[in-house]
């Protein structure tokens, strides 16, 4: 134990005075940042959040086109005249990827400089997260109701109507809009988004 303690103290001692040559000056940057606040690793978080947005998003537009194109092939072998019609739910899902690329450049726009802080990264990646993963519910929900939606359409043509209102609200920008209390930027300015 005291040969631990003591390899430690000689630790310690050899970051000290690494600090002072020109070797160990990112070592000492790393370790005793100029803002304590703002630490050079803090962006990592960041660009998590931006991956996070854009990954999850890209997961559920995924879902979403695969699952309703399945009923729209089932579909397709009784009624081909509705295929067109049903390709709604295919292009609702593509859009829950936009909305990740979205908030993933506004996010990428404000990382940067000496300046960033650690809580305006931990902000970005719950930005992200949040983006992300209300992405990932809505293409899993256009995912279900197009494939549901569209073999029913094929039967009973009155449901395309309640199907593309359903979608509609599956996917309504949730991912967007359950970012605005998230970002570090609480100002009342709309255009301020994160």
């Amino acid at each position: 134990m005291v040969d631990l303690v003591e390899n430690l103290t000689f630790d310690i001692n050899n970051l000290t005075n690494a600090t002072n040559s020109t070797s160990g000056e990112f070592l000492a940057r790393f370790y005793y940042p100029p803002n304590p606040s703002a630490p050079p690793y803090a962006p990592f978080f960041g660009f998590m959040g931006c991956t996070a947005a854009q990954v999850f998003t890209v997961l559920g537009a995924a879902y979403g086109t695969a699952k309703s194109a399945v009923g729209i092939s089932q579909m397709a072998v009784t009624r081909p005249e509705l295929i067109m019609k049903s390709i709604i739910p295919v292009i609702m899902a593509g859009i829950i990827a936009i909305y990740g690329l979205v908030v993933a450049m506004v996010i990428k726009g404000k990382i940067g400089g000496e300046n960033y802080t650690l809580y305006a990264g931990f902000s970005h990646m719950a930005a992200g997260l949040t983006c992300g993963l209300c992405g990932l519910g809505a293409g899993f929900a256009i995912g279900i109701v197009g494939d549901a939606g569209v073999r029913g359409t094929a039967q009973q043509p009155r449901l395309f109507v309640g199907m593309i209102l359903i979608l509609i609200f599956s996917e309504m920008n949730w991912s967007v809009l359950a970012v605005w209390p998230v970002g570090p930027n609480r100002s009342n300015d709309i255009l301020n988004l994160f």
